[in-house]
């Protein structure tokens, strides 16, 4: 999945239930809707949000467009990695990410 650099990815995260625990999963979703990656963690910070993002780059490379929602921990993290002028948000943009968390039947 190296060098599709086309791509464009969605970022989220949600408050999920694990093993009786409340914790953040994160997930990143590209263009097509398909899971790229997920994380869990405890706290949905910027050192949360860097890890991340470093895991999904260097699983998938960089992609050409990150779209976020209005989370600064986002922001925060990608300025670090110097990513910060591929990042998109809008009011509609990060739907892809978020129609996959509904449930399906």
């Amino acid at each position: 999945m190296r060098g599709f650099r086309h791509w464009k990815w969605h970022l989220d995260e949600m408050y999920v239930k694990l093993n009786g625990e409340m914790v953040y999963l994160w997930r990143a979703v590209d263009h097509e809707g398909e899971i790229l990656e997920s994380f869990v963690t405890r706290k949905r910070d910027k050192s949360a949000a860097l890890r991340f993002i470093k895991k999904a780059l260097k699983r998938h490379g960089r992609p050409e467009t990150i779209v976020t929602d209005g989370l600064r921990s986002y922001p925060a993290a990608m300025s670090e990695l110097g990513n910060l002028e591929r990042r998109e948000m809008g009011q509609w943009l990060n739907n892809r990410v978020e129609n996959s968390h509904l449930p399906f039947r």
